[in-house]
């Protein structure tokens, strides 16, 4: 299921980082590349503890791994509820979350003092036992049919120990370890959420706590207190993948003090471009039928009262009144659920990871942030990798960071490129390997790209050329959700898309940055989806990523009804409300695909192909809506390094129709 799979094998497997040394000796994984070390990096340092005995260690600029706090069973490890400012399930007291913080024995004996990293999550007490979706087989404007139920997750009112995670590569090295439940899950207080205000503030309330400015209690309703002043320095570091790093952001646009460095790993940044695209109700790859309901019975694990209580008012209020099947339009329900609004209070540094192949929490959920935390000159990298949906930076990369914004070594981080990219080029790993070294890049998309804007030529149906001018006439597809995306990419012909190529390339181009597609079109019916795949040919159709494919370069989706908001492309944010379409007339949209980085190689074929349902993603409507697109308003701006001299000299495109 969506998301759903891959979060859980996140919360096991996907953070090398974090779970690699769990159920061993903790190091840093050897065969994870290095990141290059700035040559100002620091010489191994020790900070002054404030009692003679065991203290961390750094080589290197990064922390390194010290015996006297390696003794696992020698860990100090509490159990607690940390109060928060909200109350979600409406009983008139304020939430608590469930807390677990494991630290060095050193910090009860010897006072010594250390920072933390802290991860969070709706997973760690356990997900639903069934799965049920909703089923896409609707018309577009019309209602879904009934939803099953889904049996929910246990709920363990004994459970203490919250998470190993993080705990064997971070305590050894003179770190704490803190992990809290997010509200509603586990033996946290209040509801299930989604994305909105409690689940977005409850971290900020935990690093208020290990700053002293928040009161944590050793049980959900008692009043004896318990404080972390004696042993937390205040600085505090996130990291997670998927959910688990949607949470380290969210927590940061909080501006809470103390959150000083975070590093989301293919967060989720907006649960609308989660579930929809441009007004169209699209399914995460891979997983048709999911939406935020779903999730919600995924990972609502707390106590069967108060989540009969949130069953009620959240999914059975908020959540059927706002996510709107029918339509997929954007509204305030949505607007909730987005963290690009409050970029603009984040302190935090951030280290932004994604894989360019996702199609599970897709790359422009990253790309989006780390541009907007560069516009504003907030301190942001980017670690772009050619997988699918996971993938850390290199481990120590993420050392470096947390050893400087959390110790204040001196080791360069401030003064490393902004941009790694993992090289399309590059030798993939087999099995679950380490990912290939990435390559440093002053700004993403890599410098020297450029936007070329192509054109399609008749005979669509067929392969036609793509040319560098306009052309005139119309083409025309048949909607059929029956047949995939890859069997139309890979037919020579094919009434149900339309395919534009350039010649077989004389040499390799790179695309680097976020197409863009301006459509002209009309439907003989009142509403249709609306497809557009990049892909290379001949397509491969073998599987690559998360609902990818090797021969998709990138891909994305919108409404037709959304017309009057989808003008200049960007990130879709319009209230305003789709339209049924009147039949025959020609509709102007214009709407961007997936950001990419991939080089092309020579002798393959880059092209574009318009097709209507997509059955990966979109509903599947009634086979036999007619699409007719008319050239002339029709154009693809694709990001190319070099420009359209590198166009021209790998050969190919048409300069006439």
């Amino acid at each position: 299921m969506t998301e759903i799979l891959l979060r859980r094998a996140g919360i096991a497997a996907a953070l090398t980082l974090a779970c690699g040394a769990c159920a061993g000796a903790p190091q840093v994984p050897a065969s994870t590349p290095p990141a290059p070390v700035s040559t100002s990096s620091a010489p191994a340092s020790t900070p002054p503890a404030a009692q003679q005995g065991a203290r961390p260690v750094f080589a290197n600029g990064m922390a390194q791994v010290v015996p006297a706090f390696a003794e696992a069973s020698q860990w100090i490890r509490q159990n607690l509820w940390v109060e928060t400012e909200f109350d979600s399930d409406g009983d008139g007291r304020r939430d608590r979350v469930h807390v677990g913080v494991t630290r060095p024995r050193q910090t009860e004996t010897e006072g010594l003092k250390v920072p933390v990293v802290y991860g969070s999550s709706p997973y760690y007490a356990g997900v639903a036992r069934t799965f049920a979706f909703w089923n896409v087989r609707q018309e577009l404007g019309e209602p879904s049919p009934p939803r099953g139920a889904m049996r929910g997750p246990p709920h363990d009112s004994t459970r203490t120990r919250i998470s190993n995670q993080l705990v064997g590569t971070w305590v050894p090295r003179g770190f704490a370890v803190v992990h809290s439940d997010a509200p509603g899950t586990g033996r946290s207080q209040g509801c299930v959420t989604i994305g909105d205000t409690p689940e977005r503030t409850a971290m900020k309330s935990v690093i208020d706590w290990l700053n002293g400015r928040a009161k944590g209690y050793s049980t959900p309703n008692g009043t004896a207190e318990v404080s972390a002043t004696s042993w937390s320095t205040g600085k505090v570091g996130m990291i997670g993948t998927s959910y688990e790093g949607t949470l380290p952001l969210a927590a940061a646009t909080t501006g809470v003090a103390g959150l000083e460095v975070v590093v989301p790993v293919a967060a989720n940044t907006s649960y609308y471009h989660y579930y929809r695209s441009n007004g169209l109700v699209r399914s995460p790859g891979g997983y048709l039928g999911e939406d935020v309901d779903v999730l919600y019975d995924f990972v609502a694990s707390g106590p069967p009262a108060t989540r009969a209580t949130c069953d009620r008012t959240v999914k059975g209020g908020v959540f059927a009144a706002g996510q709107d099947r029918a339509t997929g339009d954007f509204n305030e329900f949505w607007a909730s659920r987005e963290l690009l609004p409050h970029v603009r209070n984040i302190r935090a540094a951030v280290l932004l990871a994604h894989g360019l192949n996702d199609y599970n929490v897709m790359p422009s959920h990253s790309v989006r942030i780390y541009d907007e935390m560069k516009a504003r000159g907030l301190p942001v990298s980017l670690y772009l990798h050619q997988g699918g949906h996971g993938g850390d930076p290199p481990a120590e990369m993420v050392n470096r960071w947390f050893t400087h914004y959390l110790y204040g070594v001196d080791n360069g981080v401030r003064n490393d490129p902004p941009v790694w990219i993992v090289s399309s080029t590059a030798a993939r790993p087999s099995g679950r390997g380490a990912m290939p070294a990435p390559v440093p890049f002053a700004s993403f998309p890599a410098p020297g790209s450029e936007p070329v804007r192509l054109y399609p030529t008749p005979g669509g149906n067929g392969i036609a050329p793509l040319a560098l001018r306009p052309s005139r006439g119309t083409e025309s597809i048949t909607d059929d959700a029956a047949v995939s995306g890859s069997a139309n990419a890979s037919a020579a012909r094919s009434t149900h898309r339309l395919l534009f190529a350039t010649a077989p390339l004389t040499d390799s181009l790179r695309i680097s940055g976020t197409p863009r597609v301006t459509l002209r079109v009309a439907v003989d019916g009142p509403a249709a989806n609306l497809t557009v795949w990049m892909v290379t040919l001949p397509y491969d159709s073998a599987a690559i990523g998360d609902a990818s494919r090797v021969g998709v370069v990138t891909r994305g989706w919108a409404d037709i009804q959304n017309h009057a908001s989808l003008t200049r492309g960007g990130v879709y944010a319009s209230t305003r409300p789709g339209e049924r379409l009147v039949p025959g007339r020609f509709y102007d949209l214009t709407f961007d695909l997936e950001p990419d980085d991939q080089v092309i190689p020579a002798g393959r074929q880059l092209a574009v192909m318009i097709l209507s349902s997509d059955p990966e993603f979109t509903l599947s409507p009634r086979a036999g809506a007619r699409l007719t697109v008319d050239l002339a308003g029709t154009s693809f701006t694709v990001p190319v390094v070099g420009g359209g001299a590198a166009l021209t000299r790998a050969g190919g495109v048409r300069t006439n129709p």
